[in-house]
């Protein structure tokens, strides 16, 4: 059974139990963890503040679900938010996803829930405008003018938008919540890491209007084919049906459902078979309960150094040192 709290007592445990703020670099005053409290759980909160640029980390672990009630005014979203979910589930939003957001606008939502597990992940707040602004205005990004509009004058129009995180966002994504670095040279690789993840979604939002507008009208009928495709593909990850296979099963031709799949799911059938198989990978490697070899056969890989070269470039990291870096 969830547990229920306001979010001005969730608010007031973390402020309670983060009097005296822990700074994981001495050199850097901006970098400050807030440990969780642990009535919630364990784990931590980490703010480090960038040139304009406010980066956040949350990794910690709920011990039971937790239900956070809110009234109108705490519902307010003001400004840009680039939010990536690499484990857990909180408001909606599950692991291997998404989200960008801009505007002035009260959520629908009265409530948010956190799940008793870890949850994972990231979240970039750009505090000016200006920091998009040289490179947008230069006509080089093929998005259009609403959202560019959204990025410049984050004041105006609401906007929200999910969508899956692909293999090149988890690296960066990895790479900066395992930062090897302190001081000035951490800066640097942050505020680099900030801002390619940022064009990654660019090109992910420019990539999603252009099959938009470019891909075949799909019926009703087709998208639940087409989700019914997504299932089929989640659980035989060990296994999977060839996309002719997987066409005949779900009753769609293999041209419409690799043009479908894409529009729905803004990726190749392919690409989703990857970043699931990776990500469940990733699970088993942290529950501990199996060695390289097994998780590899767990996810259909008989070839243990093939499956190796693919983790690296999924997450930046070879499998049998990732247990260690993520809890490190």
């Amino acid at each position: 059974m969830a547990n229920i709290i306001s979010l001005a007592d969730y608010q007031e445990f973390w402020r309670e139990r983060n009097q005296n703020t822990r700074q994981p670099d001495p050199s850097d005053p901006s970098d400050i963890i807030n440990i969780c409290p642990q009535q919630f759980g364990s784990g931590y909160e980490r703010w480090i503040e960038l040139r304009d640029i406010s980066l956040l980390i949350i990794d910690a672990e709920f011990h039971h679900d937790l239900v956070i009630e809110k009234n109108s005014s705490d519902s307010c979203i003001d400004g840009l938010e680039f939010g990536f979910h690499l484990s857990g589930y909180w408001n909606n939003i599950h692991a291997g996803k998404n989200f960008f957001q801009s505007g002035y606008f009260h959520q629908n939502q009265e409530s948010e829930l956190l799940r008793s597990q870890r949850l994972l992940k990231v979240d970039i707040h750009p505090e000016s405008p200006e920091l998009l602004h040289s490179f947008i205005t230069g006509g080089l990004n093929p998005i259009s003018p609403k959202i560019i509009k959204n990025l410049l004058e984050p004041d105006q129009e609401p906007y929200f938008q999910i969508d899956y995180t692909t293999p090149e966002m988890r690296v960066a994504l990895e790479q900066i919540i395992n930062c090897p670095f302190t001081g000035l040279t951490k800066k640097i690789y942050l505020e680099s890491k900030c801002l390619e993840i940022i064009a990654l979604k660019l090109e992910q939002l420019a990539a999603r209007e252009d099959s938009s507008t470019k891909g075949t009208a799909l019926k009703r009928d087709d998208i639940d084919r087409i989700h019914y495709a997504k299932e089929i593909l989640t659980e035989n990850l060990d296994n999977p049906p060839s996309l002719i296979e997987l066409a005949r099963q779900v009753g769609l031709n293999d041209y419409k459902l690799k043009l479908g799949f894409r529009q729905v799911f803004g990726t190749t059938a392919f690409s989703y078979l990857h970043q699931q198989r990776m990500e469940k990978a990733r699970q088993l490697l942290l529950e501990g309960q199996m060695n390289v070899k097994e998780v590899a056969r767990a996810v259909g890989y008989t070839n243990q150094s093939h499956f190796a070269t693919a983790f690296r470039k999924q997450f930046g990291t070879n499998p049998k040192s990732y247990d260690l870096l993520l809890r490190a």
